[in-house]
């Protein structure tokens, strides 16, 4: 395959990638062999930190040979070059440096149960992506590996902290990498980087072989793509638990990638632009952004409603500060382990620093009325919606917004939390009661620059069949970045 080839492929989703496979049009490492060359094209970028080649075409060589690709024992996406998160999706011997310094020896030794679910699904893996430290940020820049830059403008970040497999995606490296959502970590960088990017419920999928949950509930792991229908392929690969699991999602009735075929009727959706920050400014084009999807939505049969379901702010920002400080206190833990010395601050970021540092202090008694405050405003945020279905929100409040904004130490754990929710307003929402969102690529800036729109409700089916039906009303597939390697 030449390199012209190699580049038609990137405008080929992850699903039609796997048919040329299956067809025999053709093999897994031609695939792969096609989208090393388009990663090495944008190498500029700084989307993947860590090259696994070797292990790709080892895989994508088993693949072609077995037989499976042609007899259907696989599922749909097998044989399709996939990129890993380099965080939270460990694979064994494959160095996960989490985007800290403190961490560059660190090698696991076994996978995660989702990253097993990637390779029995037939998915090749062969890199893995930039990340911030500990996945703090909603921004990556880290100091380990340097900032990845944003395709569609070197001046704003690519979001994070999935930025280096939402970059890598929207240049047209890969037709899908995977993610991880704490406060935002999968929908930021899809609305900074034009993509589909989906959170799942609470449940969905699973934390084994180490964790039963991340960060109390908030943190939900899945994918950036740039269709609805690879998004629902790729979280029927991840459905599912593990023994032993604290708690799961029950399973959908049908796939997701058959839920998507069905139209929805007359959903019930409330939708608002405003922030649920007190003073965090919604930015005119983010409004005509979302007031143009509602409208869409109302054409398309829906019953669209102005108006925000009500919680306590400040509770909910005080709690997010305290789980986080008390994750960044298991870090240096974690630091000290890998390094076999007791960390030093210049081991880590500074905003990091400042998190463990409060970490240190948390008493077990704020930690336990942290949890408890995060329930009461999910009650309180859940009644709200008790009359509608979906709501409709910006993912950020603002475009793309500049380095250097989301990855500074505040002070405070609480301090660095305001000034995010000031730019991400209600992605956090939806870690905080364990409600599915998904952002959209929906909106465009004057210069050119993406605009995610947000949908939340409380299980992924309605969510994507509603993008699925937005996205053929309003289609995006068209729009490519400067930095796109096709």
């Amino acid at each position: 395959m030449d390199t012209q080839q190699a580049r038609e492929l990137a405008s080929v989703d992850a699903l039609g990638q796997a048919e040329l496979v299956a067809s025999g049009e053709l093999t897994a490492v031609e695939l792969l062999d096609a989208a090393i060359t388009r990663l090495d094209a944008a190498r500029g970028l700084n989307a993947v930190v860590a090259d696994l080649f070797d292990r790709g075409r080892r895989q994508a060589a088993l693949l072609d040979d077995s037989g499976a690709l042609r007899t259907g024992e696989v599922g749909p996406l097998a044989g399709v070059p996939f990129l890993l998160k380099d965080l939270g999706a460990s694979l064994a011997g494959a160095p996960e440096v989490m985007g800290s310094r403190a961490l560059r020896g660190y090698v696991p030794t076994e996978s995660s149960w989702v990253v097993e679910r990637y390779l029995d699904a037939g998915l090749v893996v062969f890199g893995k992506t930039n990340t911030p430290e500990w996945g703090n940020h909603c921004t990556t820049e880290p100091l380990v590996f340097g900032p990845t830059v944003n395709p569609w403008s070197p001046d704003v970040t690519p979001g994070g902290s999935s930025g280096g497999s939402a970059a890598a995606v929207a240049a047209g490296v890969v037709p899908a990498a995977s993610g991880g959502d704490g406060t935002g970590s999968i929908r930021v960088p899809a609305s900074c980087c034009g993509l589909v990017g989906l959170k799942p419920r609470r449940g969905r999928s699973s934390f084994a072989p180490d964790g039963g949950q991340g960060m109390e509930g908030l943190v939900n792991g899945h994918a950036l793509t740039r269709t609805v229908r690879d998004s629902a392929a790729l979280l029927d690969a991840i459905t599912g638990a593990a023994t032993g699991d604290p708690y799961t999602a029950p399973r959908p009735d049908t796939t997701f990638l058959a839920a998507i075929t069905q139209q929805p009727n007359g959903i019930r959706i409330l939708t608002t632009t405003d922030s649920p920050f007190p003073g965090a400014p919604t930015h005119p084009e983010v409004v005509a952004a979302v007031d143009a999807t509602a409208s869409t939505l109302a054409a398309l049969g829906h019953h669209v409603d102005q108006g925000q379901p009500t919680f306590d702010p400040d509770a909910v920002a005080d709690a997010i500060a305290v789980l986080h400080a008390v994750s960044n206190a298991q870090l240096h833990a974690f630091g000290k382990q890998v390094l076999g010395r007791e960390p030093e601050e210049d081991d880590f970021e500074p905003s990091s620093w400042v998190m463990m540092r409060e970490g240190f202090t948390t008493t077990g008694v704020a930690y336990a009325e942290a949890i408890g405050a995060v329930h009461a405003q999910t009650r309180r945020f859940a009644a709200g919606m008790a009359a509608h279905d979906v709501l409709l929100v910006p993912t950020l409040l603002t475009p793309p917004p500049p380095y250097g904004l989301l990855n500074q130490p505040r002070g405070t754990t609480r301090a660095f939390f305001d000034v995010e929710f000031a730019t991400t307003g209600w992605t956090t929402m939806a870690n905080v009661t364990g409600w599915a969102a998904i952002s959209l690529p929906l909106g465009v800036t004057s210069t050119g620059l993406p605009i995610g729109v947000q949908l939340m409700a409380p299980d992924e089916t309605v969510l994507l069949r509603l993008a699925a039906q937005l996205e053929t009303a309003t289609p995006w597939s068209g729009r490519r970045p400067g930095a796109w390697v096709g």
